[in-house]
């Protein structure tokens, strides 16, 4: 198999740097390549080899002839690997690597016609300029399928580089850090490579987060992001940007405007206010700066905080030469923790392994290092106690020294003494964040090369809280109120979704046969306010949270016998009840007009052993409607059975949940959505009417239930054995299909018809005027009053009816059937009976 040399490979060959070989190739090898001084960037292979061969780079084996079929760029061994796993080579199927879209556009000429190109070095520019060369290749008629995969997703060209598809519609953003606000729902902010930074809500109002729910917030690639704490609408970053999301506008209000040399930055700088004063700013490079007014002023209040001398790490080896510097170079501040507690208490880290902290908000600072620390250990990140203002989490990387150990170290004296808290971390995972819960004493998150633990010990021992999260770097996370919210490098950001049971769970907890842990605070948001056509589920999607009260139960082995899970109000009247043994709430698939793949799965109770959680939509049961569908403001896999019923009042409730024979309760905390200014009275009637409208459906439908069972026994009177009654009996049912009536449909008229007073069309019309009166979290208007009123008038006048029918109509037939001897008619047991449809003639009515 031939092999095309790395940049990498050729540098120790020729016994220069990386950078050397570079700059042969006009000092990036993605930019075309042309021998540097000549005008021509396109020149022929011949000459390009010539030029490179007498720079001493060995590139014989490119002049030969028969190029493989599979290029891969940029491709590290272990993805190659994987690759070659999936598809094998054979003796006619060869994989061709190389490091860079430089090289592949030297071999772009002489591709084997079926070549297929995976590209993890380039972007869509360099993947043209293959194509683009392939067309010179007499050989090459058929057309070029290319993969290109870059900082910013994949992307994919079928016809030879025209047209490549979106790398919008993946989740591969690669972030350095994650911060949230102050918000409701929060926003999740970071920089991302190559694309810039992100700010993105952590829950859409049309029930899920799509596009129309982030936007840049100015900040470079791979800066800290700082929104204000007072006004969501200013937001800081990098080395300093202030953008203000009114106006749109990014301002530059670096403390450095020209570098001069005096303050050292690396790439990423930290950036964090202090949540003790939340006017108070801080930067770092290798000083601490500080801005209370927004970055108009700033003032420095550390000295330069960094190791004068950190040596050379052996791991440079040969290169060290080639470094203008000799490989001495000086470290930055990496990590800044401001307390919680108290505005004069900040720590700092850097990147050649030191840690100060101040006590006076920076008048003095005490270099308080763990003494394992050597140079070249990066502080990652530092994080100051919500507890007490002597405790601090340091998470240490040190893979530029080659050890790719895990590091964490805690401190409950100030830094005095430290402990390393690893216990639990597999040897072989870098440690790039570490924060302590802000609620629970001792549970603390790690985020590592892979993935995210969890220890409710302070560090002693840890356990992975991967779950469903992708293998990535998980390079920073925040906890915000009860969530854990992650910035990954590679897969984007992740939020876990309510993290109370982890606060809650004990050695008493985990010896329980049942537990019910207490709900968290849930708030009262609407699932989706859209109105119209919904997103197509190609459309590349974010979930929100779930949408009502997550309730989290623990069962030690198998349930038994049913679980049941029962929510009540203050006054202790059943609001809902759940069971395992509880039938899906789903359409007939005949019945279903939509594609399946809106639908939400069914909501059930699990009797399985392990952690379990169920939402409970803050909804009381549904109405008894003739007519159930699936909405308009549809989420992909996520769209429930409408009509749902009443939606409750904000206030307090109680859980209990049955299972093996015993009931466990908590109670259940609801409170309006914030942004949501309408007066609790005015809740209050709109919940009032809602559920009058359910009682009214209900009646309607228990009546309705009856006519039907009066027709269809009236049907099946013998006709031989009642004919002198067939006049009676056919008067009977036209008066029960007046009764009765028809649904409607698109268009039909209400109330203002015999046709519009049916119990039929009154279902229809009471189950629309329940979608009004609940289509937001305001009071009802007069006219649905009103509308409620004479619908309300209308079906009593059938109930009074139906009554006169029972008492008079049935009763008369009923004597002339004995007399005949025909059964009588009985419409009692008509609670089960099941609706059938309307419009139809008795004779054609379903059995």
């Amino acid at each position: 198999m031939k092999k095309v040399f790395t940049t990498g490979q050729v540098a120790k060959i020729c016994k220069v740097a990386p950078r050397t070989v570079s700059k042969w190739f006009d000092s990036g090898r993605l930019r075309g390549y042309r021998i540097p001084g000549s005008q021509d960037r396109r020149i022929p292979r011949e000459q390009l080899i010539k030029f490179l061969k007498e720079h001493g780079m060995p590139l014989g084996e490119l002049e030969e002839e028969g190029w493989h079929k599979i290029l891969i760029i940029g491709a590290e061994k272990l993805f190659v690997d994987r690759v070659k796993e999936l598809l094998p080579e054979d003796d006619d199927f060869k994989y061709e690597l190389a490091n860079s879209g430089f090289e592949a556009g030297i071999q772009a000429e002489s591709f084997h016609p079926d070549t297929i190109v995976i590209d993890l070095a380039m972007g869509r520019s360099e993947g043209l300029q293959i194509a683009q060369n392939l067309r010179r290749n007499p050989q090459y008629e058929q057309t070029l399928i290319i993969a290109l995969a870059s900082d910013q997703g994949a992307t994919i060209s079928v016809n030879n580089g025209e047209t490549w598809s979106s790398w919008y519609n993946q989740p591969t953003a690669q972030f350095y850090h994650v911060i949230t606000d102050n918000q409701f729902p929060y926003w999740v902010y970071g920089g991302q490579q190559e694309s810039g930074s992100a700010g993105i809500a952590s829950s859409g109002d049309f029930g899920e987060i799509t596009f129309r729910d982030w936007y840049s917030v100015g900040v470079e690639e791979y800066g800290y992001v700082a929104p204000d704490p007072l006004d969501a609408n200013i937001i800081y970053g990098g080395k300093v940007t202030k953008f203000n999301r009114t106006t749109g506008q990014t301002q530059d209000v670096s403390p450095v405007v020209l570098r001069t040399g005096k303050y050292r930055f690396n790439r990423t700088a930290p950036l964090i206010f202090s949540a003790a004063d939340p006017h108070a700013l801080y930067l770092g490079s290798n000083v601490v700066f500080k801005t209370t007014d927004g970055g108009n002023r700033w003032q420095t209040i550390s000295p330069d905080l960094t190791r004068e001398d950190p040596g050379v790490p052996a791991t440079l080896g040969p290169f060290v030469g080639a470094d203008p510097a000799k490989g001495k170079h000086r470290g930055v501040i990496y990590a800044i923790a401001p307390s919680p507690r108290d505005k004069n208490v900040i720590w700092a880290g850097t990147d050649d392994g030191l840690i100060h902290v101040t006590r006076d908000a920076g008048k003095s600072w005490q270099n308080v290092s763990p003494p394992a620390l050597t140079p070249w250990s990066k502080i990652a990140q530092l994080d100051a106690s919500h507890f007490d203002s002597n405790t601090a989490y340091a998470a240490v990387n040190r893979l530029r020294l080659d050890d790719l150990h895990p590091y964490i170290y805690r401190t409950h004296d100030g830094g005095r003494s430290w402990q390393a808290i690893t216990a639990g971390l597999p040897d072989n995972e870098p440690v790039n964040s570490v924060r302590e819960d802000p609620v629970r004493k001792g549970l603390l998150f790690a985020g590592t090369e892979r993935t995210v633990y969890f220890s409710i010990d302070d560090g002693d021992h840890w356990q992975s809280l991967k779950l469903n999260l992708p293998p990535s770097s998980m390079r920073d996370l925040v906890v915000h109120g009860d969530d854990v919210v992650v910035g990954t490098h590679g897969r984007s950001f992740w939020i876990l979704d309510n993290v109370t049971p982890l606060r809650q769970i004990n050695a008493e907890v985990a010896g329980s046969s049942v537990h019910l842990f207490a709900p968290q605070l849930t708030y009262r948001v609407r699932r989706n306010n859209g109105t119209d056509t919904p997103l197509p589920p190609e459309i590349p999607a974010g979930q929100n949270p779930p949408d009502g009260a997550m309730i989290d139960y623990w069962l030690q082995s198998a349930a038994p016998s049913d679980v049941v899970l029962e929510v009540s109000d203050s006054a202790g009247k059943l609001v809902r009840r759940f069971s395992s043994a509880d039938k899906p709430d789903v359409l007939e698939a005949k019945d279903i007009n939509v594609p399946t793949y809106w639908i939400r799965p069914e909501r059930k109770l699990s009797t399985e052993p392990g952690m379990h959680r169920f939402v409970w939509d803050l909804h009381y049961p549904p109405p008894a409607a003739l007519d159930r569908d699936y909405p308009i403001s549809a989420i992909f896999a996520d769209t429930p059975l409408y009509p749902l019923g009443a939606t409750i009042l904000p206030g307090t409730y109680s859980a209990k949940l049955v299972a093996g024979g015993q009931s466990y309760t908590q109670p259940l905390t609801i409170k309006m959505d914030p942004r949501v200014k309408t007066s609790a009275p005015d809740l209050k009637a709109q919940f009032d009417l809602e559920m009058k409208i359910v009682e009214a459906m209900q009646r309607d439908v228990d009546t309705l239930k009856q006519v039907q069972k009066l027709r269809k026994v009236l049907k099946d009177v013998p006709s031989s054995a009642a004919a002198n009654l067939q006049p009676q009996i056919a008067e009977l049912d036209k008066k029960a299909a007046g009764l009765e009536g028809t649904s409607g449909g698109y268009g039909a008229q209400y109330l203002s018809t015999p046709a519009g007073r049916g119990l039929g069309r009154l279902n229809s019309g009471l189950a629309t005027l329940l979608a009004i009166v609940d289509s937001a979290d305001a009071a009802p208007t007069t006219q649905a009053n009103a509308t409620f009123t004479e619908a309300q008038q209308a079906l009593d006048e059938q109930l009074t009816k139906w009554e006169e029918l029972r008492k008079n109509d049935i009763p008369a037939l009923n004597q002339q059937l004995k007399q005949a001897g025909v059964p009588e008619i009985d419409v009692s047991a008509a609670a089960d009976q099941k609706i059938v449809g309307f419009g139809q003639a008795l004779s054609e009515a379903e059995p």
